[in-house]
């Protein structure tokens, strides 16, 4: 796909890349339906409608927590490591980019002022949820 890069180690997939210019022409989901974690364009025409709804409640069971970023102004570097903390890629981001985090674990470098918008499950438990490596 273009402008998407899928980040992996011996078969897991770590991390999605898209680029601030993917901009795909009918709905495309960015992550497998199986991953605990799911992220789309969801593409509407002109004068389309979404019908209203809600989500209905639902158990799920999880055992790791997935992440978003998208860099909304600034420049930075991503390390995406693989289950053995082990370096698995590095890219750069830039305003517009995502990063969608799925397993492993990962750490930043700023390379100028940057904003970073996050999106994880919740609800959030603290530091003592991160293991610092």
């Amino acid at each position: 796909m273009e402008h998407m890069e899928n980040i992996t180690d011996g078969g897991t997939l770590l991390a999605c890349i898209i680029r601030e210019k993917m901009r795909p022409e009918k709905t495309t989901f960015l992550t497998p339906p199986e991953a605990n974690f799911q992220a789309g364009f969801v593409v509407y025409p002109a004068g389309g409608e979404i019908a209203r709804h809600a989500h209905l409640p639902l158990e799920r069971h999880i055992n790791s927590t997935s992440e978003v970023i998208i860099v909304r102004e600034g420049h930075c570097e991503v390390d995406i490591y693989n289950d053995k903390r082990e370096v698995a890629a590095t890219r750069e981001l830039r305003a517009g980019d995502m990063v969608i985090m799925l397993a492993g674990g990962h750490g930043f470098r700023l390379l100028e002022d940057t904003v970073l918008c996050e999106v994880k499950q919740g609800p959030y438990l603290g530091l003592e949820e991160k293991e610092r490596f």
